[in-house]
């Protein structure tokens, strides 16, 4: 695997910075916890549909920062950013696309704000919103330049890592990673989101879990996987076909189902205590990192480090 390069964040910022990184910690056999949602956490937090999630950053840091210090007492060792849409290309649609770097930076200072000592903070990076030529208008380069602008400030804020995550299409996951590699010092992991049809699993772009698992780590991603769009069923089952495909560190973030409409209300089905057994199962795939996406909360978070810590994989660390 890649090592991690030396960062060049000011000492001040990693006050709280663990005497291990990620990398370190992987290979020596730990079953990383992440957090769960940061969306669905904060729409029941104010965040009105169709609004911005990352100008709470800015407007509301004490929720922001309230958000992620609820995952680390659940138990998470590491947390996501409130920047999931930070890129000039989401940003913009907002009318706020002049203000990448002070959102993103104060996102990953919200998080290392409330990290206790070995809590790790992950930046998030979600997709664009757009193609890349020639199926789309926007160039690789100004696609390369938008993530470069966004993953640094997040390094800036105090970031240790970045996940390139919720992606469909191979070029702009590369794209993504190759802007970390360049730019910054941080743990790059990228994951991908599929949907299993007759013929197996495919994300929305036609990439199998094979040819993301082979192509995301030639893009020099240290971590690749799969998040959202599914159940923590199938999670199970895309966490075995990725085993099998590489000794490499994996993550999964899995939704708490598929949401359904109940009473007018976006309702996840899947509880912890259903989850937590199938997150025993991805610990023993191995699967390294894991951790919740859409419709999880802190309950999720607590249940998955209760089952990880029972698992034969946690005990033999």
């Amino acid at each position: 695997m890649p090592e991690a390069m030396p960062t060049s964040r000011e000492p001040s910022s990693k006050d709280c910075a663990p005497a291990k990184g990620i990398l370190d910690r992987l290979a020596q056999g730990e079953t990383l916890a992440l957090d769960g949602a940061t969306g669905t956490y904060l729409q029941k937090c104010g965040l009105e549909p169709g609004g911005c999630p990352e100008l709470m950053n800015a407007e509301v840091p004490d929720t922001v920062r309230s958000m992620t210090a609820r995952y680390f007492e659940a138990g998470s060792d590491m947390a996501l950013t409130n920047s999931f849409g930070g890129s000039k290309f989401m940003l913009r649609k907002y009318g706020v696309g002049d203000r990448v770097r002070e959102l993103n930076r104060l996102a990953a200072e919200h998080v290392r704000a409330v990290a206790p000592q070995g809590g790790f903070v992950v930046g998030s990076v979600g997709p664009t919103g757009e193609f890349m030529e020639p199926l789309g208008e926007v160039s690789e380069q100004e696609m390369y330049d938008a993530f470069a602008e966004q993953i640094t400030a997040l390094e800036e804020g105090g970031a240790d890592a970045v996940v390139i995550e919720t992606q469909m299409a191979l070029e702009e996951a590369a794209t993504a990673i190759r802007a970390a590699r360049d730019n910054t010092g941080l743990t790059v992991m990228s994951t991908m989101v599929f949907e299993k049809g007759p013929r197996g699993y495919f994300t929305m772009m036609g990439v199998t879990p094979q040819r993301a698992v082979v192509e995301l780590q030639a893009a020099g991603a240290d971590v690749v996987g799969t998040n959202c769009g599914n159940g923590i069923e199938k999670m199970v089952e895309l966490g075995g076909i990725m085993r099998n495909l590489t000794d490499g560190f994996l993550i999964i973030q899995s939704n708490a189902g598929i949401p359904q409409i109940v009473g007018g209300e976006i309702h996840y089905p899947e509880s912890p205590e259903f989850m937590s057994e199938r997150y025993a199962q991805l610990a023993e795939i191995p699967i390294n990192i894991l951790g919740g996406c859409c419709g999880t909360g802190p309950a999720h978070v607590e249940a998955m480090v209760e089952a990880l810590r029972g698992s034969p994989q946690a005990a033999a660390v």
